[in-house]
Formats: structure tokens, sequence, C-alpha cells
């Protein structure tokens, strides 16, 4: 996470000459402390802050895109003539500025702040349902609270999660905060208070039973009734079948809770066994190895993450994990967990502290099922994200949905893309949206290496490498029939942005 630097380029109160920004052009600037970006498009010129409220990604490094920047970092995209928060995963607004012509320069004047509140009172729903009760308060339930409101919505909206802490940024639960680089405080998705101000109440419960007939939801002791339901239960992690010792400490990551955890235990750890070359559980190596633990990984792969990100890139994230120490266990399972190490199915012993499981989620689909949703690795749901079942719609990790882009419909377990579907489906309750048709995005973090990845591969037969992955500096293509499902960059975010846009055209 960064956005902490001081701004640069020029006084923009001073202005520049109009003839320093070209027609499509983008500039870095600053107004007093503030990072503000200038842009043009014809004979408008915007002003908007400059960095990205996700992370803090420098937006003048982003893509222009008719009326709006993408970020380079993320992907979040920002309106330049309102400064709105358009696309997860930026949830926060940036400020507009007031930019005038003078006498061949162009200046940029007072800050107008963000008001959520007057937008949402100028929206419209085309249809309102009477209330909206939502399950689970992660990327995707979260996301389609906020975008109720900032669309108009002004019925009741209630969110169910049994986990005291959510919502939180659970991307960064594997990465910096693991890490110990990035403070607690940065965790929450909003502020305390964000909740109560927009009338978003959170019911601290795990949900019972669903009545799709009289349309009401049991969590605790309450029955809550709904015009519309979203179903956003997310996924859990696998536990595989391995016998384990009394005293053997055993984690997965998935919750805030559970990177705490890991977090107390590593703190008088020397050796730690992760079981699974999964993003999660090379992303907890990499952030152990920061806290001077000893990391052993076990995989039955031959290449670490080779079918998501083909040979190429699988190898040279293997050769950077064992840059940093890591060792690598590969094509072997674990037999057993004793409260010492872990044994391999070849008898190798590796003494350890504790376990991390990294072997992959399974979507919750029990509750989609329990209504009679059609279910196959995941919920069916349309174009709008609507479910078989009336007035219910599914987001997030476990929905399966018809994409545009690949012709297929597929299920993706990526924060961003939950995001992005909870904002469509917010949206498609209310009337605004007729099809779902934004390309998936995620972004993996190992040491100081950043992967970002557009679209969806599950099969492939042709891959294309154009740089080396060896110097970080890379795209890969992936491939079916000639035609193109997705490519990964390393360091390489405006090519990444690009295709982002054209898998959407």
């Amino acid at each position: 996470m960064g956005g902490d630097d001081q701004p640069t380029g020029p006084d923009l109160r001073a202005g520049i000459a109009e003839s320093d920004l070209a027609d499509g052009g983008m500039l870095a600037g600053r107004v007093g402390d503030d990072a503000v970006l200038l842009a043009r498009r014809g004979e408008e010129i915007f002003a908007i802050g400059g960095k990205c409220t996700h992370y803090g990604g420098p937006l003048a490094q982003g893509l222009l895109v008719h009326n709006t920047v993408r970020c380079p970092w993320h992907h979040a995209c920002f309106d330049l003539r309102t400064g709105e928060a358009l696309r997860a995963p930026a949830l926060n607004d940036v400020p507009r500025y007031i930019v005038e012509r003078r006498a061949g320069r162009i200046v940029v004047g007072e800050k107008v702040e963000p008001d959520r509140a007057a937008r949402a009172a100028r929206s419209t729903p085309s249809q309102a349902p009477e209330s909206v009760v939502i399950v689970g308060a992660g990327a995707a339930g979260n996301a389609a609270a906020e975008m109720l409101r900032r669309e108009g919505y002004r019925g009741p909206i209630t969110m169910i999660d049994d986990d005291s802490d959510a919502p939180y940024d659970r991307p960064n639960l594997s990465k910096d905060y693991l890490a110990g680089t990035a403070p607690e405080e940065w965790i929450p998705l909003h502020p305390p208070d964000f909740y109560e101000a927009q009338d978003i109440r959170i019911v601290r419960a795990a949900v019972a039973s669903i009545d799709p007939e009289a349309r009401t939801v049991k969590a605790g002791d309450e029955s809550i009734p709904y015009g519309a339901l979203l179903l956003a239960t997310g996924a859990e992690p696998v536990r595989p079948d391995i016998p384990v010792s009394d005293g053997a400490r055993v984690f997965t990551l998935r919750s805030l809770a559970d990177s705490r955890a890991i977090i107390g235990a590593a703190g008088n750890a020397r050796r730690v066994v992760v079981v699974g070359a999964s993003f999660i559980g090379l992303e907890v190596a990499a952030s152990l190895r920061n806290r001077a633990v000893e990391v052993d990984v076990v995989a039955p792969e031959r290449v670490p993450l080779e079918k998501v990100m083909g040979p190429q890139l699988g190898a040279h994230i293997r050769a950077l994990h064992e840059s940093k120490g890591v060792r690598f266990h590969l094509e072997r399972k674990p037999a057993r967990i004793e409260a010492d190490a872990v044994v391999l199915d070849d008898g190798t012993r590796l003494v350890c502290d504790f376990v991390v499981l990294g072997v992959g989620v399974r979507p919750r689909t029990a509750l989609a099922e329990s209504i009679g949703a059609k279910v196959d690795n995941g919920v069916f749901v349309d174009e709008r994200l609507a479910t078989s079942v009336p007035a219910v719609w599914a987001a997030g990790d476990i929905a399966r949905w018809p994409d545009p882009i690949t012709g297929d419909r597929i299920r993706v377990e990526h924060w961003v893309l939950a995001e992005r579907h909870g904002q469509a489906a917010a949206r498609s309750m209310l009337g605004k949206l007729d099809r779902f048709g934004e390309a998936p995005f995620f972004w993996s973090q190992h040491y100081d290496v950043v992967i970002a990845y557009v679209g969806h591969a599950v099969e492939w037969d042709d891959i294309g490498v154009d740089g080396d992955p060896g110097e970080n500096d890379c795209t890969v293509t992936f491939r079916r029939g000639g035609r193109r499902l997705a490519i990964a960059t390393i360091f390489r975010d405006e090519e990444s942005l690009r295709a982002e846009v054209e898998m959407e055209r």
C-alpha cells in the first residue's frame, strides 16, 4: 500500500501553458499538498485528485478511457468530471478541482470535495425493492450495500455475516498485513461510523434458513424480510484429508482472525511448512519470509501455479521465491502432520513450528441449494446476476455467470471481481444493469514483484511470451483457438489496462 509520498509536478495554481497538455494527455501536478491529475479530452480539461483511493496508485500513470481514468495498479476507475469512483477496487471518490483558462494558460483553483449524499439524492432507481438483505459482508456484499446507497436507494439494507470483523480488505491479509508492513488500521474497508451514516444495518449472526416464498431470512433470533436478496457467501478454505497429530498447529487463511493467528504464531517460530503452492500459499510464504521465518512449500504440481500462469511464469515465481530462501518440495504430498513436523509421502520429514494450508477454496453454495437455486460448480446467474429463484441475486466467489468476453459460463474467485459483481448486482436490483461485462482482474504480490492478470483462461492451446519474466518485464498471453482469453503482466501496467479495455469492447 502506498500513496504517502509528497506530490510532484508543477504547481497547478500557478498554471501551465495550454500547449503543455495535448488532447488525450495527462499530467501529474500539485495544488498545495495535494496530488492532482490534469487531463484533457478535446476542449474539455479536467482536474481531480491524483491518487487512487484504493492503495494510492498514481492516476497520471493510468489510462484515459473516454471521460474516465483507470488506475495503473489495480484497475479502479474514476469519473474525470466528478471524481466519482466508478469501479472497484476503489470505493471512495477523489475530489475534483475548478479549472480555468487564462490567457493561454490552464489554472487549477478551488477543490470541491465529493458529496455522496447529493449525488444519491439526484439518482432515481427505475425500480426499488421494499428492502434488501445481503448475506455476506465480504467484497461483494459490502460493495453492493455501498452501491445501493450511491444509486439513490432509500429502503432498508441489512448485511448478515457472523464474521465480527467484516467488512475488511481481504487481499491484504496474505500480503502486507501478514508481512508486517501494513498496520491493522488499514484493513477495514470503511470507518466504523460509515455504515451507521449510510443507514446500513449489519447483523452479526449466521443465516439459519431462507424462505423464498415468504421472502424472509432467519439469522440468530430474527426473521428478516426482504424485497431483494443477494447471496454473497463467498468461499471457504479446503482442508485436505491429512492425519494430524495432537499438538500440531495447523492454520488456514481466509479471515482477519486467521491472519492474526498466523502472525501470533510467527512471533516465536523458526520454520513453517506451507501446504499448497496456490496464490494464497505463496503469498503467505513471501510474507513469512519477510518476518525472517524459514519456509518449506509442499505441492503436488511440477511447476507452481502452472495451471493458472503457465510454465514460464510459474518457473519464474518459483525462482523468485527460491532466491528469497523458500524451499520447494514439488510433486509431493503430506502423508501426515505431526506436532513438530510434516512427513511427506516419500518419507521426508520437514521440521516446523506450524503449518499453513493453502490448497484452495470451495464456494459456499449450501444456502443457494437450500432454496432451490440452480447450482453446478457455483450458483448459476444470468447476465444481470439474478439466480433462478425470483428476487434472489448472487455475486462473488459463488456466482457462475455467462461471460461475454470468453463466451463461457465462468466462476472466478478474485477480490476485485467480487466487488464489481456486488456493484453490478446492486444496480441490477434497481433496474440499472442490462448485462455484467467487466473483465476479471486480479493481482498477486510476491515480495516486490506484482503480477497483474486480466481475463479468464482455464484452458488454452497457445501461450505467447513477450519480454523476459526473469527481468520482471513481460506479458504472457493465453489463447484458445486463436482468441485471446487472458494476459498476465509484470510491471507493464498500461498494457494490462489496454487489454482490459479491449476485452470489454
